[in-house]
């Protein structure tokens, strides 16, 4: 938390829309709603974990609130400067505190650069610092994430999955940013790699005072590094709330679903499971009322009639963050 106790990050009504046009003069026949209306905020040195399935627009978030895509409407706040509506001037000094770790390890580096000319770039941008000093920041980011300084010139074709991601997370840190978004940074890795690379972040997140916004559609892989947990359904979160609240007692139908997928590694433990029927509706043309409805054992008629609200769900008792749910039966579940 800043010192005037102010989150760090306050999105407010995000929503990403992507035309989909058709016709012989190719006119916008309707959007898909990637993001439809996200709004929820992150304290200073807290990891907010971003879940949902493949296809619910978490990825999409992350880059809409970096602004990599333009927000079709809604606010992003970085502590008080709008990122959504900033001028090219500031975004260009806000992004210098917000920073990315991508998805795919082996695209996100330029196979043309050396590992040294990778980690410098963002150094090289911004103005910061001599040449010397540059390089010298470089082997030290290096020795930072587990690599050395004798790999500067090294290209990203030779090292492995997990030596990648972590040269990525090296760039990421180059201009010492507070706000880190990472878009599925284990999922591309190896299982007996992906523990090496939780635990670094966590490490650097300990010793930087970084803040995360960890996005995954593996929940046993957030619970692991969150101190939040946001769950996603088709553009909209659905759930918010502490990350051993959430896990201890979900009030979402969709997150029960979700919970009940994690396979348990012991034959003598069952899920009670709470099956979910059909498929994803289409982003295009959500279905009315609650977007989960059509799939919900537990959807009633007025399930259908308006998009529930977050809304607490029992009492804050002094938690950091308030428990929220969007269901009207969440009481019940």
């Amino acid at each position: 938390m800043n010192a005037n106790g102010a989150p760090l990050l306050v999105v407010e009504g995000l929503k990403k829309y992507y035309p989909v046009r058709g016709g012989v003069f190719a006119a916008k026949i309707g959007d898909v709603r990637a993001v439809d209306g996200v709004s929820f905020t992150v304290q200073e040195g807290e990891t907010l974990g971003l879940v949902g399935e493949s296809g619910c627009g978490k990825s999409t978030l992350g880059r809409a609130i970096m602004r990599l895509e333009t927000p079709t409407d809604g606010r992003v706040f970085f502590e008080g400067a709008d990122m959504a509506h900033a001028s090219k001037s500031e975004l260009f000094r806000l992004r210098r505190d917000v920073q990315a770790i991508f998805q795919d390890p082996y695209s996100s580096l330029n196979p043309r650069m050396t590992v040294g000319e990778i980690v410098r770039e963002p150094l090289l941008v911004h103005r910061i610092g001599t040449k010397a000093e540059q390089v010298e920041k470089v082997r030290a980011l290096l020795e930072t994430v587990g690599l050395t300084g004798e790999m500067l010139d090294r290209y990203p074709h030779e090292f492995s999955g997990g030596q990648r991601q972590r040269i990525g997370i090296a760039r990421a840190l180059a201009l010492d940013p507070r706000l880190v978004i990472a878009d599925e940074p284990v999922s591309a890795l190896d299982v007996s790699v992906r523990s090496q690379v939780l635990n670094l972040m966590v490490k650097l997140q300990r010793e930087r005072n970084l803040t995360y916004i960890f996005i995954s559609h593996d929940l046993s892989v957030v619970e692991h590094v969150s101190d939040s947990i946001a769950i996603m359904y088709l553009g909209r979160i659905v759930e918010i709330g502490p990350a051993d609240t959430v896990f201890a007692k979900p009030a979402h139908p969709y997150t029960r679903a979700l919970m009940e997928a994690i396979p348990v590694p012991d034959p003598d433990q069952r899920h009670d499971a709470a099956p979910v029927k059909g498929e994803t509706p289409s982003p295009v043309n959500p279905p009315p009322g609650c977007p989960f409805h059509p799939r919900c054992i537990y959807a009633i008629p007025a399930c259908s009639q308006a998009i529930p609200p977050l809304e607490p769900v029992g009492p804050a008792n002094g938690a950091p963050r308030e428990h929220l749910a969007a269901c009207i039966r969440k009481h019940e579940i």
